[in-house]
């Protein structure tokens, strides 16, 4: 077999083999081309705009594309036919392109101003959401204050390798202290806004589902907000590469209905309870004995 002829047969079956691979790890693909379904409004403009983006780009590759190999195929060479030909350009053609371009470019820019306020802009809850005592406080660096008084503010903090979620001083009708670790839980049709940092080296939280992915960085605050209408688990991990266990720093948000939700941060804050109750025990025995 010629050399040349056995390089080829190898690169193609290289090849196979990693397409057989992508194939048989279906999460490295989500959506394939577009996003997954979305769980929040957020998510779901920001897929819209992205899918609008997608498109275009399709069509403008395939455009590009089929003419490369429409010419590519009518004018290779031929035996006996003639001398190629130097085109010096095309004036016409080339002010259609970049017109083109640019009423592309301006019609994905006011298309993005016009999304761009309900992506950034929480919404109230909904009448049936969550409805959070007064003293509530709003993330408002970055992003305005979510009207009406029904929004619950969670603190995320990525740390070597984990998230912790502190819940806000007005949940101290349901707990004295509340917070979790990897799992956030939410109550449906309620807005959630987020302020996101980390205690070590940068981490960027990001749920797919749930849209709008965010940077956690030591000293700095981020925010981003999301609004599940149904019950679920939201999946996701950290998107910046934080250290040698970073594919293990993964999290999750799970939404209950409100009355569920108030159940579980009465039992959330009376476990906190007991293990710090349990935990000044065992120092005072400790102390006692010696």
């Amino acid at each position: 077999m010629p050399p040349a002829l056995r390089s080829s047969r190898t690169t193609l079956a290289l090849t196979g083999a990693l397409l057989l691979l992508l194939v048989a790890a279906p999460a490295a693909f989500g959506g394939i081309f577009t996003f997954d379904e979305q769980g929040s409004q957020n998510g779901k403009d920001i897929s819209f705009l992205y899918n609008i983006t997608l498109i275009i780009g399709l069509v403008i590759f395939l455009v590009v594309e089929g003419a490369i190999i429409y010419c590519l195929v009518k004018y290779r060479a031929r035996r006996g036919g003639p001398d190629a030909e130097q085109i010096r350009g095309n004036t016409p053609l080339e002010i259609g392109w970049t017109v083109g371009a640019a009423v592309i470019l301006v019609g994905l820019t006011v298309l993005t101003f016009l999304y761009l306020g309900d992506i950034t802009d929480p919404p109230a809850s909904s009448a049936n959401g969550y409805q959070a005592a007064e003293g509530v406080q709003f993330a408002t660096r970055d992003q305005p204050k979510p009207p009406g008084n029904g929004a619950l503010e969670i603190d995320v903090n990525g740390q070597q390798y984990m998230w912790r979620f502190d819940y806000p001083g007005s949940l101290k009708g349901e707990a004295e202290r509340l917070y979790s670790f990897y799992e956030m839980v939410v109550p449906t049709n309620t807005t959630v806004t987020l302020n996101i940092t980390a205690s070590d080296v940068i981490h960027s939280w990001w749920i797919p589902t749930l849209g709008g992915k965010a940077d956690a960085t030591p000293g700095y605050t981020n925010e981003t907000w999301f609004k599940i209408e149904k019950p679920g688990i939201y999946k996701g991990q950290c998107a910046e590469l934080c250290g040698e266990n970073h594919a293990d720093m993964l999290a999750r948000v799970r939404a209950v209905p409100p009355d569920e939700f108030r159940a579980w941060a009465a039992k959330q804050g009376a476990d906190i309870k007991a293990a710090q109750v349990g935990l000044g025990l065992q120092r005072l025995q400790g102390v006692g004995s010696e």
